[in-house]
């Protein structure tokens, strides 16, 4: 018997706008490919509301952050959505909607976040990864956060897909010089590692004149052995939060004012030499 969907599901608007309607042109655009197939067992649950393109509520009043994946932000408080916010939520509701609203849920070997949420995977009715499916439309960003990096591998693959069609996100290229860091926040950026340090503090890379890179103490078992071996003059690409060492007087002289931490070594990519 077909399963009604959970009445908080919100359904998908008749006249979508222009942004919002992009995931029907990544149909016709990107490659049908599957990523990261279900295990075999997922927990079976019940999504209440899509909040946006990386959370769910599940009936059960829980909160999910799906993992490897980070979509824009949902304008909120008078703000208006980044773009494609809305495209990556109602992409995820119509995923959701073909699997009844029901989804396999695998937890992360991390399986809460500092907020509360459960950290962890979502599967629809046919296997796919949904992440995956996301990523592979250009309606997210990949991101990977040790411990909870296994499918970090297919979900960088999904990202490829898209960025080969330059689908959505990756239509204009979203990768910034590091001089043109002006705020904190989400960044992929494009550089060269003009400096290496190792200290107790972790390993620090200076990338170009503004940025640092940051790899915690805590992460650095994390980092294969030969990882930094030759790293220094090449080019590279970084992604991951960047923090303003600025803010409450914590720039000391000489250092520099952004720091961006590496939390797996797939955040870094070289790309040249």
């Amino acid at each position: 018997m077909r399963m009604a969907m959970p009445s908080g599901l919100a359904l998908l608007p008749k006249k979508a706008p222009l942004v919002g309607a992009f995931f029907m042109a990544a149909i016709w655009h990107v490659p049908a490919l599957a990523f990261c197939p279900s295990p075999d067992s997922p927990q079976q649950v019940a999504v209440r509301q899509v909040v946006d393109g990386d959370t769910v509520r599940l009936s059960d009043g829980r909160s999910v952050r799906l993992i490897g994946i980070d979509t824009p932000e949902i304008g909120r408080k008078g703000r208006a959505s980044e773009p494609y916010a809305e495209a990556a939520r109602q992409r995820l509701q119509a995923l959701i909607k073909a699997s009844d609203g029901r989804v396999g849920l695998v937890p992360g070997v991390e399986s809460k976040d500092k907020y509360g949420r459960t950290l962890a995977h979502i599967y629809g009715r046919n296997g796919d990864n949904l992440e995956a499916v996301l990523l592979s439309e250009g309606l997210g960003f990949r991101v990977a956060f040790a411990p909870n990096v296994r499918l970090s591998g297919c979900h960088q693959a999904a990202e490829q897909a898209a960025r080969a069609v330059r689908a959505g996100l990756w239509r204009q290229s979203p990768v910034r010089p590091e001089r043109d860091v002006r705020q904190p926040g989400f960044a992929i950026l494009g550089g060269t590692i003009q400096r290496i340090q190792h200290t107790r503090g972790g390993v620090w890379l200076d990338l170009g004149e503004r940025v640092v890179l940051h790899v915690p103490a805590r992460l650095r078992r994390n980092f294969p052995a030969s990882f930094f071996d030759n790293l220094k003059g090449r080019q590279v690409e970084a992604r991951g939060w960047l923090l303003d060492r600025s803010r409450k007087g914590g720039l000391k002289p000489g250092q520099r004012r952004w720091m961006l931490p590496l939390t797996d070594p797939s955040m870094l990519q070289r790309t040249s030499g």
